[in-house]
């Protein structure tokens, strides 16, 4: 566990993606890996996640043995059970549901749960957590991480939901003193229902370079 978060701080920017079409999803992965990536999100968020989501962790370990893996959206035990079995290598979720905390302390497994006050915060610091997802990022914003840091000068935060790739977005993130963030529709902008892989490639040099200058 202690060495993902490791990874995390050494590599800052996650990805968060799904799409239906498993070759896709392996397509975009690669892109993100050519573009410096090296932690990367897929989330439960459609029919396939989990056949694309073993899918992917066979392809990674084939041709990214260093990318870190994990899924998002996770809401309940039973999801995340079944994704632990699947092999993957930290959990994230848009909320904090502390049978979740059990479940990946007993699989010790990083859990890092969504929260949006600063109860649920203490909630999940309570339940063992060093690392919260700060969710919506772009409702909470810089301010609201600032104001409330100094509560918990432990606890570790990622924001995600509206981040952009744009230089003083991600600086001023990790000016207010975010450990990483995360990525979803910004990074992975589609003109005429296609991704270019690219550009996805360059915008990940871009926003690791800005979050680690």
């Amino acid at each position: 566990m202690d060495q993902i978060i490791e990874k995390i701080k050494a590599y800052p920017v996650i990805p968060v993606f799904y799409h239906d079409d498993v070759e896709v999803c392996k397509q975009v992965l690669k892109a993100c890996y050519d573009g410096g990536i090296r932690v990367f999100e897929f989330v439960n968020r459609g029919k396939n996640a989990e056949a694309n989501f073993k899918a992917l962790v066979d392809y990674k370990k084939e041709a990214m043995p260093d990318l870190t893996l994990g899924i998002g959206t996770i809401l309940d035990r039973s999801a995340a059970e079944s994704f632990l079995a699947l092999g993957t290598e930290f959990l994230v979720s848009p909320i904090f549901v502390a049978e979740l905390a059990e479940t990946a302390k007993a699989n010790n497994c990083l859990w890092i749960p969504g929260c949006m006050t600063p109860t649920e915060i203490a909630n999940a610091m309570f339940a063992g957590c060093g690392f919260v997802k700060l969710f919506p990022g772009e409702t909470l914003g810089t301010g609201f991480l600032k104001g409330i840091k100094p509560l918990f000068p432990n606890m570790k935060f990622m924001p995600t939901g509206g981040v952009d790739v744009e230089e003083n977005n991600i600086k001023n993130w990790f000016a207010a003193g975010v450990t990483s963030v995360g990525m979803g529709s910004k990074l992975f902008k589609q003109q005429d229902g296609q991704y270019n892989l690219e550009e996805i490639s360059a915008n990940c040099k871009k926003v690791l370079g800005w979050a680690t200058a």
